[in-house]
């Protein structure tokens, strides 16, 4: 598998960058807004006067936030379909090079549906996880991680009530996962 997977890991990089801008814009918008709020709207450091020049200049700088998040997003979704059907083709490529070599009596033993389906769906499934994990995993991992460390810098006590509510969810998401599981063996048998 590395054989393929290395020769596009650069592209593989480039997206998990990518994904992690999009991440940081995301995690960065709260904090902007609740500076809006407390400062712009409220004046909570104004002595109660709001301030209509800060919440302009912020607003402006959420609109750039989401703009450069959402360049990211793209970014990151054209990286890892690169990595991921560059891989798949290469694996395609090879699987089909390997049944090339194979005598006609073992082509009847493997079956020719079964070969066709190790080219297709098979490989299809490996280019679907590899795209997942380029998105989804570092996704997941830089927003649970960074959302408890915005929590805490925005109000340390609901920080502690996320942190102990934190094993609960991770419990919850490994029953599911262990549900899950045997039901996905059964449907690719």
């Amino acid at each position: 598998m590395w054989k393929y997977v290395k020769r596009y890991l650069p592209y593989a990089v480039l997206a998990g960058l990518f994904m992690v801008g999009e991440v940081l814009m995301d995690l960065l918008q709260p904090n902007i807004m609740s500076r809006i709020v407390d400062d712009g709207v409220l004046g909570v450091n104004n002595g109660g006067v709001g301030d209509m020049a800060l919440i302009w200049k912020l607003g402006l700088m959420m609109i750039g936030l989401v703009l450069l998040g959402g360049l990211s997003g793209s970014m990151n979704n054209v990286f890892s379909h690169l990595s991921s059907q560059n891989i798949g083709n290469e694996m395609r490529k090879g699987a089909f090079r390997n049944i090339m070599t194979f005598s006609f009596p073992q082509v009847d033993r493997f079956g020719t549906g079964s070969l066709v389906t190790r080219v297709t769906n098979d490989i299809t499934q490996v280019q679907n996880f590899v795209s997942s994990f380029i998105r989804g995993m570092i996704r997941t991992g830089m927003l649970t991680f960074g959302s408890i460390i915005f929590i805490f810098h925005l109000n340390r006590q609901f920080g502690v009530i996320v942190l102990c509510a934190l094993p609960f969810i991770v419990g919850c998401l490994a029953l599911c996962l262990s549900k899950a599981s045997p039901l996905f063996s059964r449907l690719q048998a």
